[in-house]
């Protein structure tokens, strides 16, 4: 790698986006990994009170612009690995900036998604889920740039990691790296301060775990998944 590469990984919460991250965070050319930078800059501008929202406007840049600052900066030799949730870039806010960066989408099936979701917070709302953020966030990109996105599925990532992985590499024009498979447990330094509340399972996590899905889905996940399925359906179909 010849110089610095800002790689945008795009998803909605509960997306498996945190094993993601500990999977490019543990590349040998890895320089910076950066998870959610725009949380306190969203949570100031909606008023959202999301658990720990206090810690998180203490612990991170409010100010969108000097966020932006930092995820498109040119310095260092290697990958800098952006761990973003779509709902967190607000109307307000500028988005130009994402086409300087390699951008690819993460996505999961909506019923996984929205039922993860209200066990951490019951109180969430259909846009907090970022589907429609996420779909109109690759048609921007689509458009702009003329090139369609890397899409992957985390179900992908969970039943086969030995071959997504090396796969989603290829697509983005990246070297293979089998570290990728497997890492340490524990929080690490680049997790954010919410790592706590939302992040329990990975904590203890040392890869991509296929776990047997046998849950019962509430009303209320399958009414708001009705409202995804559309969204999340759109985007299958480019999957790698």
């Amino acid at each position: 790698m010849a110089d610095r590469l800002n790689l945008a990984m795009w998803s909605g919460p509960r997306n498996l986006s945190t094993a993601l991250m500990r999977s490019f965070g543990n590349r040998e050319d890895i320089i910076e990994v950066i998870d959610e930078p725009f949380y306190a800059a969203y949570l100031k501008e909606s008023k959202k009170k999301h658990p720990m929202y206090k810690e998180v406007l203490l612990s991170q840049e409010t100010n969108w612009k000097k966020v932006v600052e930092n995820c498109i900066k040119k310095d260092g030799i290697g990958l800098c690995y952006q761990k973003h949730m779509v709902q967190h870039i607000l109307p307000s806010f500028k988005k130009n900036w994402i086409l300087k960066c390699v951008n690819c989408f993460l996505i999961r099936e909506p019923k996984e998604v929205i039922s993860s979701f209200l066990k951490k917070w019951p109180e969430a709302d259909f846009e907090d889920f970022g589907f429609t953020d996420q779909i109109n966030l690759f048609h921007y990109i689509k458009n702009e740039t003329r090139i369609t996105p890397v899409v992957i599925d985390a179900a992908d990532l969970r039943d086969s990691p030995e071959t997504y992985l090396p796969r989603l590499c290829s697509k983005l024009k990246i070297s293979w790296d089998p570290k990728m498979l497997q890492w340490d447990a524990g929080l690490k330094p680049y997790d954010g301060i919410w790592a706590s509340h939302w992040y329990p399972s990975v904590k203890t996590s040392t890869s991509f775990v296929n776990k047997i899905q046998n849950e019962e889905f509430s009303n209320t996940v399958l009414n708001f998944a009705a409202m995804a399925n559309d969204s999340y359906h759109e985007l299958l179909t480019y999957k790698i």
